[in-house]
């Protein structure tokens, strides 16, 4: 029963950062800013670098026994 937290809180995670993952790429690619009033570079590197943690802690929820 211990392990339904972990998996609610990876599968989370992973929505997540799935969903900005899409969001950046489909902001970047039509050329609008992922932040207001920001270097576009440094928004769309921010928020794939927290994309990409994101997606690292689910899969670590999710690969924990």
């Amino acid at each position: 029963m211990d392990s339904a937290p972990t998996i609610f809180a990876g599968m989370a995670f992973v929505l997540f950062a799935g969903a900005l993952l899409v969001w950046t790429a489909v902001r970047v690619r039509h050329r609008e800013p992922v932040a207001q009033d920001v270097s576009p570079v440094a928004s769309a590197t921010l928020a794939g670098l927290a994309a990409v943690a994101a997606l690292v802690l689910g899969v670590w929820c999710l690969a924990r026994p």
